[in-house]
């Protein structure tokens, strides 16, 4: 498998990166995993516009699927004619979502082909897709892929939860969110820490731990790679927009 990714800021976009959106590629087959605000422009800098072969949604919040809405005119309104329908896999409220959001009269269902998740196993592709439901506010999915004997772990948006340590048990990547600092007051249920995603990875004895989701405006990238390196002694690092990790 092959780990592109096209945003990670947490929450809103940030200087330097639009917000959550992976691109996850083996066997020619890519798949798409969140498509939150302003990653259009990286999917269209780092694949192409029409590089995803299905999308996956792990949660209805603005920053992991606002260009999903924009990109209903690439799809339908295309100078060459309307393309199919494309797969994409969402908690139960997308359609009616997007369709608001879009401010559009039914399902969008000449763009997408929805399917609505709920917690267990199923194919996507060439990958084998676990989905579990995780400690955030809204209905919401961690994620674990498997193509190939080796495996790939995404947290989506959680607090900490028995589901997270689950899916990402003995992951050979596991792409986690760092959104709050630690030793501050944070909201509970909803985010975790550097220390905090370490301690998952550690726990769940991950090949390799990704930080994503940190949002610049509420802290520092060094301050939280040094919580996880406090709690977690493997590779380490801070994903950016167009890091590529062979999986």
């Amino acid at each position: 498998m092959r780990l592109t990714v096209l945003g990670c800021a947490g929450s809103f976009p940030g200087p330097e990166s639009p917000c959550s959106a992976y691109l996850v590629e083996a066997d020619g087959f890519r798949l798409l995993v969140d498509f939150g605000s302003g990653s259009m422009s990286s999917l269209q800098r780092y694949a192409g516009l029409h590089a995803p072969d299905a999308i996956l949604l792990t949660h209805l919040h603005c920053d992991h699927i606002q260009d999903a809405v924009t990109y209903v005119v690439v799809r339908r309104y295309a100078p060459e004619g309307p393309h199919p329908a494309l797969p994409m896999y969402a908690p139960a409220g997308a359609p009616d979502q997007l369709s608001a959001a879009y401010h559009d009269d039914g399902p969008l269902e000449d763009v997408y082909q929805f399917y609505a998740l709920e917690p267990g196993t199923f194919p996507i592709g060439p990958f084998a897709v676990t989905v579990d439901r995780v400690n955030h506010p809204i209905e919401t999915y961690g994620v674990r892929l498997e193509h190939g004997g080796r495996s790939l772990c995404y947290s989506s948006d959680t607090a900490p939860c028995e589901a997270l340590l689950r899916l990402a048990q003995n992951a050979d990547v596991f792409l986690c969110e760092a959104s709050y600092l630690d030793g501050v007051d944070n909201p509970p249920d909803l985010h975790l820490t550097g220390r905090e995603a370490g301690e998952a990875a550690t726990k769940a004895a991950v090949g390799r731990l990704l930080l994503t989701h940190l949002v610049a405006a509420w802290g520092s990238e060094a301050h939280t790679l040094e919580s996880a390196a406090s709690a977690y002694s493997g590779p380490l690092e801070v994903v950016r927009p167009g890091a590529s990790y062979d999986v």
